[in-house]
């Protein structure tokens, strides 16, 4: 399979070849996301089949995000300390795969915390890497990043839709099966990238610890976090919204396929976008648009031609912002920092941002009500805006 994939790929052109290969990477993203998509999106599924109560899977999910906010940043730290960020990319690859073993033996609640403990401590860590890793070899030009992180998108969607279809067939016993021979692919693919070589720099490159501590860096993470917590809305509540509101299974599977599909869009055409407009207005305008689709799920939830047209603004608040700021970083955490900056974003975005926002959308949605949780999205959206507002303005005085 991972030999099919490769060819794909490579008649497809993920990206155009500078320095080292691009293509490699979009495999390895293609094959990582898949794994994520498959694991994460039925593993609910998995444990309550394993006699977890509601509050025990609530947690062991929950572990996914705490995670992020210490594996990415322990190993993108040995990364950029040591130089070689191949060879702990592929350690973190070989680690999670071993982790994961854990999961055929583990019996009760805490033999599955720990399992997923150990997993996610190691692949928390990979897509930052290879994200650090790629933008090394695109040599400071950011505006093709999307062709290559777009094939994440493509495996993402593509694992979800034919997990849910083994699994009906083979029964939800099957999901360690499935999710162990992804991470056998993610393994295999992590062997063809190849580390750019370290620009030398005239000067001294800056403390981590200094740029962290600038305003517009704070206001900039700030911003990112918030991003991460108004997708919450969706990734923790969206299908079980939708699900109150009467709609079937397979009507749930095609909005989330039409966000996908609207991200992949943007990811490929987004290099003209970003030339032609910059990342600054590009961001912007996604935490406008952001702060007008969530309200509106909220407000349409009957509606099913505003909920698909709303899924289509995905391409703007998720693909559009994640683009930008990748543009952005780079002004900050370029060269011998490239890891741990990818690191930070993934810990204090997703891990942090992710985290605070999935725990306010739950207590909004027992509190208040479902519709709610969408409209809260949008105030967080606001906030965002305010916040990277602040980042632009401050730049533009430094």
């Amino acid at each position: 399979m991972c030999g099919s994939i490769r060819r794909k790929l490579l008649k497809a052109g993920a990206a155009p070849p500078a320095g080292p290969p691009l293509r490699p990477f979009a495999l390895f993203l293609f094959a990582y996301y898949a794994q994520v998509g498959a694991f994460a999106i039925y593993a609910t599924l998995f444990f309550a089949a394993r006699g977890m109560s509601a509050p025990q899977i609530g947690v062991l999910m929950s572990l996914i995000q705490v995670l992020r906010i210490i594996g990415p940043n322990l190993w993108g730290w040995l990364a950029d300390h040591t130089g070689r960020r191949v060879a702990v990319l592929r350690l973190t690859t070989a680690g999670a795969l071993l982790a994961f073993c854990g999961i055929f033996f583990a019996a009760s609640y805490f033999q599955f915390i720990a399992v997923m403990v150990a997993f996610n401590l190691f692949s928390s860590a990979q897509a930052p890497l290879a994200e650090a890793l790629l933008l090394a070899a695109m040599r400071g030009d950011a505006s093709n990043y999307g062709r290559v992180r777009m094939w994440g998108s493509v495996g993402f969607i593509v694992a979800v839709l034919a997990a849910g279809w083994l699994l009906d067939w083979l029964g939800v016993g099957a999901l360690p099966w499935i999710a162990l021979f992804l991470l056998l692919c993610v393994g295999a693919a992590g062997l063809g990238i190849r580390q750019a070589p370290l620009a030398a720099h005239a000067e001294a490159a800056p403390g981590l610890w200094s740029v962290l501590r600038r305003r517009e860096v704070i206001a900039f993470f700030v911003s990112a976090a918030l991003m991460a917590g108004v997708h919450m809305s969706l990734n923790a509540f969206y299908s079980l919204y939708l699900e109150q509101a009467g709609y079937s299974k397979p009507v749930i599977g095609i909005m989330w396929a039409l966000g996908v599909v609207a991200e992949v869009a943007f990811f490929y055409f987004q290099a003209p976008l970003l030339r032609r407009f910059g990342a600054e207005r590009v961001m912007m305008c996604a935490f406008a648009v952001a702060a007008v689709r969530f309200p509106v799920i909220g407000a349409a939830g009957q509606v099913l031609l505003v909920l698909a047209l709303a899924q289509l603004l995905h391409a703007a608040t998720f693909a559009a912002h994640l683009s930008s700021s990748v543009m952005v970083m780079q002004r900050w955490f370029a060269g011998p920092l490239q890891a741990r900056g990818q690191a930070l974003y993934m810990s204090l975005a997703y891990g942090i941002g992710g985290t605070g926002g999935g725990l306010a959308m739950s207590l909004c949605w027992d509190k208040v009500g479902p519709q709610a949780v969408f409209y809260l999205a949008g105030a967080l959206a606001a906030a965002a805006a305010g916040s990277a507002a602040l980042s632009f303005r401050w730049q533009r005085q430094g």
